[in-house]
């Protein structure tokens, strides 16, 4: 391995983490494959409230442990103002400060916010994770993921016409803002190497999952109303063939836009549909919808199994694939190949299972080996290279209750 390769993109670059759960949480997660120094700092006794959530087994969070490896520790009692002016301490030598706090006063009242940070330290990144943002009428409204599902739209989309909204149920809005988060403090820290500026970056996971909104808002306003955003259930309203289709075996998804429809013409050995004026355009096609899905469906039926039928449409290149559970990652040669299924190791869990890292950088080589820590697991190693405290002072600290621990 090369030097290059050997040294990671944020090697050098301190954070200090003032969040729990998982929108900010998944922020220093992706920073800490890369290389980033992450000190977490945690809420004494119970630490981060990603710590209690399920599956627990023998008191050890499998929710925290992938969404906290790489980072160290720190566990402060916040009701003694030592404890807050050592998190202050870490946050004025930090490149950058993580939070996500349900409003912005839990921080300012206790001079943790970005002024009070700025005036000890003005090249800080500062970046706030919140359900709504710092600003607007709703800044103080307490949220999370299904929260912001619902507030943002996507839970009025989702699902069938005429049954009630729909949920994800796996942590869009919490994962999309940081991924979000990931990427603007990429923004923030070059930005700073060439002015020197530091910034502060406010997040709402609200506005994420509102920016995936590929067409409701101008397909409104230029249908002048007669398009209104709506649950569509497994086929598109604009667009056909868009939507889950009746396999062999079991449903398909397929989706061929203008590009696309010659190449689902002559998978089907239905070639008078290219010319047929009542296919012409693929609005032409999404109001036949009801005529079109059982020819297709029928067509279908004729494969003995998905995957004689996949490959066939793959042939000619009609993209569709296999609705598949998260299980099925685990031994799929796909998600195998491009390394989505991590096996990492716990000091109490053993082996564990989690999704791998999206980013494949080509200069990154191996990505390290991160464990998730346990509560004040890094109070000494913290206090004594980030601040140059004593073994004495730490001890003190300790005995006095200003440091706390725990199991797991």
């Amino acid at each position: 391995m090369t030097q290059e390769e050997s040294t990671l993109m944020l090697d050098g670059i301190h954070v200090v983490d003032f969040s729990q759960y998982l929108a900010g949480a998944g922020v220093t997660r992706m920073l800490a494959e890369l290389g980033a120094d992450i000190t977490k700092v945690e809420i004494g006794p119970t630490g981060d409230g990603g710590r209690l959530l399920p599956i627990l087994k023998d008191q050890r969070s499998g929710f925290f442990v992938q969404h906290n490896r790489g980072k160290k520790s720190i566990a402060l009692n916040w009701e003694r103002d030592e404890a807050l002016q050592i998190a202050r301490d870490l946050a004025s030598k930090a490149d950058v400060v993580l939070e996500n706090f349900g409003t912005a006063e839990t921080l300012r009242s206790r001079r943790l916010d970005y002024e009070s940070i700025k005036a000890l330290n003005p090249g800080v990144i500062y970046i706030s994770v919140s359900a709504f943002g710092r600003t607007g009428p709703w800044a103080s409204k307490p949220g999370f993921d299904f929260i912001a599902q619902a507030a943002s739209g996507l839970m009025h989309m989702t699902g069938s016409p005429g049954e009630p909204p729909g949920v994800v149920w796996s942590a869009i809005a919490d994962n999309n803002a940081a991924v979000h988060g990931f990427a603007g403090l990429g923004y923030a820290l070059f930005h700073r190497e060439r002015t020197g500026q530091g910034q502060f970056l406010d997040l709402a996971m609200v506005d994420c999952i509102f920016h995936h909104h590929e067409i409701a808002l101008q397909a409104w306003h230029l249908s002048e109303g007669d398009f209104v955003p709506q649950r569509m259930g497994q086929h598109h309203e604009l667009v056909f063939p868009v939507g889950l289709f009746r396999g062999p075996d079991d449903w398909i998804a397929m989706l061929a836009l203008d590009f696309q429809w010659e190449n689902v013409c002559r998978a089907m050995d239905r070639i008078d549909w290219i010319t047929d004026p009542r296919y012409a355009e693929m609005s032409d096609r999404a109001k036949r919808k009801d005529e079109l899905i059982p020819v297709i469906e029928e067509w279908m039926s004729t494969f003995e199994t998905n995957e004689a039928l996949l490959d066939h449409l793959e042939e000619y290149r009609v993209p569709a694939s296999p609705v598949l559970s998260p299980l099925d990652a685990i031994d799929h040669p796909h998600f195998n190949a491009r390394d989505m299924v991590r096996w990492v190791e716990d000091p109490i869990h053993g082996s564990v299972p989690i999704p791998g890292f999206p980013w494949k950088f080509s200069t990154s080589g191996q990505l390290p080996d991160l464990v998730a820590p346990l509560l004040g697991e890094h109070n000494a190693e913290i206090l004594k290279t980030k601040l140059g405290y004593s073994s004495e002072q730490v001890e003190d600290l300790e005995r006095s209750g200003i440091l706390l621990d725990g199991p797991t």
